[in-house]
C-alpha cells in the first residue's frame, strides 16, 4: 500500500506536526514552577508535628526535642474540659504538660505537701509545671505551678486520661466511688462530661489505628482479590469481541419483555377489581390521598398503568424499528474496538501509569496542604475560671504575670490557643492555600487529559492503517505518548485549564453554601442552587467535548480550538449515532463493572466474614471484617474502571474515525475506505477494486 494517497484522512501530518497552543504551554510551566515555589514556601514555614503531637500549654511538642521522653500529655484538671469552648478552639482551659508516664495512683496536693520528705511528694512534683520549692499550698495552686490533685490514669492517644470503672451502675475512679480535688468530695461520675469533650476531636485515631492493623493482616488476601479482578475485567474485554452483540440484543429484548410483563400484570389487576366494590370510582372522584396504597385499590389507577406502559412499548419498539442499522454500527465498533485493544494489548496497563502520576499529583498537593495549614505561628490567650474582660485575648506568656491581664484577673493564665500569625506570608495564606487546590485541578486534568490523547493515538493508528497491524508502529502507546508531550502539550494545558477554572468555581459554591446552611434568604438559596446545577452540567459538557477534542488533536495534530471546533460540527452532523453509540457503550461496561464487583465482592464477603466453613481456617482475624471487603469493593471498581476506559476511550476514537472516514473517503481507488469489512457489510459500502 502506498499510503500517501490516502492524504484525505491526512493522519501521517505528523510528520508535519508543530507545537500547538504554545502560549497555553509556557503559561502552564510558569504555574508548576509557580506550584513548586509555593511547596518549598510551605516546607520552609511548616511543621506537621502540630497536627501529629499533642501540646503542652506553652506551645511545645510533646515527645520530641526536649521532652522526647515526655510523649503524654497530662491535664491538671479534666473537668476544665467540660466547657463548650474545648470543642470551638480544641484547647482546655486548664494548665497541661508533657510528662514520661500517666500517674498511677490518687493523691491530693495537701496530701502530698504534707509528707515532703516522702517519696509521694516527689512523684506529685514530676506532674508540675516547675518546681514550686518551698511555696505554701495556696501559692502553689494561685500560680498553677501544680495540679490540685492526681487521679489514677491511662493513657488513650497519647493523653492521660482517668481509668474509669464501674460498679454496678456506679462510675468509679481508682476503684472509689469519689475522690478528693483538693477542695472538696466530688464523685467520679464528674469527670464523664470532661472526658468526652478532650476526646471528642481524637477518637477517630483509635479506629483509624484499628483499620490500620486489619490492613496488616489482610493486605494479601486483598492483593489476590484484586488480582482477581484484574483477570476477570481482561477475561470480560475478550468476550466483548464475541459477545457484544448478543448482550445488546439480548438486553434490548429483556426491556422489551420487562414492559410487556408490566402491561400484562396491570392488566389482570385490572380485570381482578372488575367485582370489587369501590373500584368503580374516577380517580377525579377520589381526589388526593396521602396513603398512595388508596389508589392502587381503583380501576382507572391500573388502567392508566396499561395505557402508559403500551405507549412507551410502542414508542421503544418504533425506535429500535428505525435505529435497528444504528445499533448494529454501535454493536461492531464494540467489536472492533475489542480487536484494537488486543492489537494494542499495552494500553490495557497504562491506566497504571496515569494511576501513578495522578498519585504524584495528589501526594503533592496534600503534603504542601498539610504544611502550608501548620505554617502558623502558636498563638496564646488568656484562659479563666471566673469573669475576666480580658478572656480569649491574645497575650504572651513570657511576660504575662508582670501584664495588666494578670493584675485584673489574678487567676487567669497565658495557655496555648492555637495556631496562627500576623505576618505578611500568614495574611496571604488563605491565598496559597487556593492557589495550591487550583493547581491540584489542573494537575490532575492534564494528566486525566495526557492519558486519554495518548490512547487516542495509539488507537487512531490502528483505524487508519491499510494493513493491520502490519501498518501499525512498532511501540503505538509510546509513539503516542511521545507525539502528545512533544507537540500537544499546550493543547493538553489548554483543555485542562477551562475544566480546572470550571471544577475551582464548584468548589467556591460548595463553600458559599456550606456558609448558607443556616440563613433563612429562601432567594438566595434557589439562586446557589441553580448555579450549581447549572456549574455540574457544564462541566459534564466540557469534560465531554475535551474528550474528543483530544482525539481529533491526536489525529490531526491542529491546535485545541480548531479541534475542538471540528470535533463538536463532527458530532452534530451524527447526532444519532453519537447518541445510540453512547447509551449502548455505557450499559454494557456498566453491566462489566457490576458483574466484575458483584463476583469479586460476593467472594470477599464470604471469606473475610467467616460465614463460610471453607474458609474459616484461613481467613485472618479482623477488628472490622468490613474494612477489607469495602477496600476490594472499592479496589475492583477502580481496577474495571481503570480497563473499560481504555475500552471506552478506543470506542470514541475508533468512531470519530469512522465518522471522518465516511466524510472524507467514498471506496474509490483514490480514496477507499479504511473502516474493518465488517462495518463496511453494515453500511451496505464496499471499497472498489484497485
Amino acid at each position: 500500500y502506498d499510503f500517501k494517497k490516502y492524504v484525505a484522512t491526512d493522519f501521517l501530518s505528523l510528520l508535519h506536526r508543530g507545537c500547538t497552543d504554545i502560549v497555553c504551554c509556557i503559561f502552564f510551566i510558569v504555574a508548576i514552577v509557580g506550584y513548586v515555589a509555593v511547596g518549598i514556601l510551605a516546607w520552609t514555614h511548616g511543621d506537621p508535628r502540630k497536627v501529629i503531637y499533642p501540646t503542652d500549654s506553652m506551645g511545645q511538642y510533646c515527645g520530641q526535642g526536649q521532652l522526647e521522653k515526655k510523649p503524654l500529655l497530662f491535664y491538671f484538671n479534666m473537668m476544665k474540659c467540660a466547657s463548650p469552648m474545648v470543642l470551638l478552639e480544641f484547647q482546655c482551659p486548664t494548665p497541661q504538660v508533657c510528662v514520661e508516664k500517666c500517674p498511677d495512683r490518687t493523691m491530693t496536693l495537701v496530701t502530698a505537701v504534707g509528707k515532703i520528705e516522702s517519696e509521694d511528694w516527689g512523684y506529685y512534683k514530676s506532674y508540675c509545671r516547675a518546681d514550686p520549692g518551698t511555696k505554701s499550698v495556696p501559692q502553689i495552686l494561685q500560680e498553677k505551678l501544680c495540679p490540685a490533685y492526681l487521679i489514677s490514669s491511662k493513657p488513650f492517644l497519647q493523653r492521660c486520661f482517668p481509668s474509669l470503672g464501674k460498679k454496678g451502675e456506679v462510675i468509679t475512679v481508682g476503684d472509689q466511688e469519689t475522690f478528693n480535688d483538693g477542695d472538696k468530695i466530688r464523685d467520679a461520675k464528674d469527670l464523664v462530661a470532661g472526658m468526652k469533650n478532650a476526646t471528642i476531636v481524637m477518637e477517630g485515631r483509635q479506629v483509624a489505628m484499628k483499620i490500620f492493623e486489619d490492613y496488616t493482616k489482610s493486605w494479601y488476601w486483598i492483593l489476590i482479590c484484586l488480582l482477581i479482578a484484574v483477570v476477570v475485567s481482561l477475561i470480560f474485554i475478550v468476550l466483548l469481541r464475541y459477545l457484544a452483540g448478543i448482550m445488546v440484543w439480548v438486553m434490548i429484548v429483556m426491556v422489551i419483555a420487562v414492559f410487556a410483563y408490566g402491561i400484562v400484570h396491570c392488566s389482570i389487576k385490572y380485570v381482578n377489581l372488575k367485582d370489587t366494590p369501590g373500584a368503580n370510582i374516577t380517580l377525579q372522584q377520589l381526589g388526593f390521598q396521602p396513603d398512595f396504597s388508596v389508589y392502587l385499590h381503583i380501576r382507572q389507577t391500573w388502567l392508566a398503568f396499561i395505557i402508559i406502559l403500551a405507549i412507551l412499548e410502542v414508542i421503544i419498539i418504533i425506535v429500535l424499528i428505525f435505529l435497528r442499522n444504528r445499533i448494529r454500527i454501535a454493536v461492531e465498533l464494540m467489536k472492533e474496538a475489542s480487536r484494537a485493544v488486543g492489537y494494542v494489548m499495552s494500553s490495557l496497563f497504562y491506566p497504571i501509569f496515569t494511576f501513578f502520576l495522578l498519585t504524584i499529583v495528589i501526594a503533592y498537593w496534600g503534603v504542601t496542604a498539610v504544611f502550608l495549614s501548620t505554617s502558623s505561628e502558636p498563638v496564646y490567650k488568656v484562659f479563666n475560671e471566673t469573669v475576666c474582660p480580658h478572656a480569649r485575648e491574645t497575650c504572651i506568656p513570657e511576660n504575662f504575670t508582670l501584664s495588666n491581664m494578670k493584675r485584673d484577673c489574678p487567676r487567669s493564665e497565658c495557655l496555648f490557643a492555637f495556631y496562627g500569625g500576623e505576618t505578611p506570608y500568614h495574611k496571604y495564606l488563605i491565598f496559597l492555600q487556593f492557589y495550591n487546590v487550583f493547581l491540584f485541578f489542573w494537575c490532575a486534568n492534564f494528566v486525566t487529559a495526557l492519558g486519554q490523547m495518548t490512547l487516542a493515538g495509539a488507537f487512531a493508528s490502528y483505524y487508519w492503517a491499510p494493513n493491520k497491524p502490519n501498518d501499525m508502529p512498532a511501540f503505538p502507546l509510546c509513539a503516542s505518548l511521545g507525539r502528545s508531550l512533544r507537540y500537544h502539550t499546550g493543547s493538553l494545558a489548554f483543555g485542562s485549564l477551562i475544566l480546572a477554572i470550571v471544577q475551582i468555581i464548584r468548589v467556591l459554591l460548595e463553600y458559599i453554601d456550606h456558609k448558607l446552611k443556616g440563613a433563612e434568604n429562601k432567594f438566595a438559596k434557589f439562586l446557589l442552587c441553580c448555579l450549581k446545577c447549572c456549574f455540574w452540567c457544564l462541566e459534564k459538557f466540557i469534560k465531554f467535548m475535551n474528550r474528543n477534542t483530544y482525539i481529533m488533536v491526536a489525529i490531526y495534530g491542529k491546535n485545541f480550538c480548531r479541534s475542538a471546533r471540528d470535533a463538536f460540527f463532527l458530532l452534530m452532523r451524527n447526532v444519532i449515532r453519537v447518541v445510540v453509540l453512547d447509551k449502548v457503550t455505557d450499559f454494557i461496561l456498566f453491566l462489566g463493572k457490576l458483574l466484575i464487583v458483584g463476583l469479586v465482592g460476593i467472594f470477599a464477603f464470604f471469606f473475610f466474614s467467616g460465614h463460610t466453613d471453607a474458609f474459616k481456617g484461613a481467613a485472618p482475624s479482623l477488628h472490622y471484617y468490613w474494612v477489607p471487603i469495602l477496600t476490594v469493593l472499592v479496589g475492583s471498581y477502580l481496577i474495571a474502571h481503570g480497563f473499560f476506559s481504555v475500552y471506552a476511550m478506543c470506542v470514541d476514537t475508533l468512531f470519530l474515525c469512522f465518522l471522518e472516514d465516511l466524510e472524507r473517503n467514498d471506496g474509490s481507488p483514490e480514496r477507499p475506505y479504511l473502516m474493518s469489512e465488517n462495518l463496511l457489510n453494515v453500511l451496505k459500502k464496499k471499497n472498489q477494486a484497485n
